[in-house]
């Protein structure tokens, strides 16, 4: 009977382990961050928000769609859906008090989404070139101008961007090709290849860009991009995705354009932007970027072609 209890106590331990590794690490911190909001929502109207119910989630929606898009109020659902699931509770999102009141949101709101603007050729040019301007030691330049260029030309997310290890690495005659091991829409770790060609133009070719920044910092092993300390010594440890986002509006803003409405994301939503434009197809641009999907695709594809084939383009006025 112990041998029996002793096992099934490690499969219960094995389970949970199992429950806990379902979900990547980014993944289960949102779900607890969308949570929290959601309880401190409740902990000031006196209500419950462990275990919840329909009617009081649907109006923590309303409450969010004041100030949030409806993407947000989505994601939020999700999230309390799943904090109720691993803590052994029910809660029905699919209660017509929740689906009806999304649906009015919808209606009242509007349902289109104004992402942050892609970064596009002239942006990128602007941004390498006010770099090559600046008076500082070309260590710097070249670190920032490697991590703009990759990550436009291989279409990174900002996380698969300060993720890539030197081992990572292979030049090959036509290029560079990068092995990603795991990205947001690969949970289970089977990878990816990306293939970044020369360019024609050497000033903004992020291979040629790449094979410098690893000369001059002599990196031989583990992150490719890394933080600088004081005097601008290079240190071993690696960027943050948020230092991504700095670095695209410290130089968008020295180029002087509005950085504003500009993010990590506009490296990625750039490349797709521009392949779109030149006549590249769903698949090889899905292919690139790691989409799983069509839909942001066909987005980003419809946005490119809007003067392209313009009506508008035939009249002879």
């Amino acid at each position: 009977m112990s041998e029996l209890t002793t096992e099934l106590k490690s499969l219960h331990e094995e389970t949970l382990n199992n429950l806990k590794s379902s979900k990547a690490n980014n993944t289960l911190r949102a779900y607890k961050s969308d949570f929290k909001d959601f309880g401190a929502f409740c902990s000031r109207h006196g209500l419950n928000s462990l275990p919840s119910e329909p009617k009081i989630v649907s109006l923590y929606l309303t409450h969010l769609s004041k100030n949030s898009k409806l993407s947000t109020l989505r994601r939020r659902l999700v999230s309390i859906s799943m904090i109720h699931k691993l803590k052994g509770h029910y809660l029905d999102t699919k209660h017509p008090i929740i689906v009806e009141n999304l649906l009015g949101i919808r209606r009242v709101k509007g349902s289109i989404q104004k992402g942050k603007k892609p970064l596009l050729i002239n942006n990128l040019k602007s941004i390498i070139n006010v770099i090559n301007e600046q008076k500082i030691h070309e260590i710097k330049k070249l670190r920032d101008k490697s991590i703009i260029l990759i990550g436009f030309g291989g279409g990174f997310r900002r996380t698969e961007l300060i993720s890539i290890n030197h081992e990572d690495l292979e030049f090959v005659p036509e290029g560079l090709k990068i092995s990603i091991k795991r990205s947001k829409t690969d949970q289970y770790g089977e990878g990816m290849i990306k293939g970044i060609p020369y360019f024609t133009n050497e000033i903004y070719c992020p291979v040629l860009n790449l094979k410098k920044w690893i000369e001059i910092s002599k990196i031989k092993t583990g992150p490719i991009f890394r933080r600088f300390s004081k005097g601008l010594t290079l240190t071993d440890k690696r960027l943050t995705d948020q230092s991504v986002v700095l670095i695209i509006k410290e130089y968008l803003n020295l180029a002087g354009i509005e950085n504003k409405n500009f993010s990590g994301h506009s490296l990625r939503s750039g490349f797709a932007t521009v392949a779109a434009e030149s006549g590249a197809d769903e698949r090889s641009i899905m292919a690139m970027t790691g989409h799983k999907t069509t839909q942001m695709v066909r987005r980003y594809i419809k946005e490119a072609n809007i003067f392209k084939n313009n009506a508008l383009n035939k009249l002879k006025i």
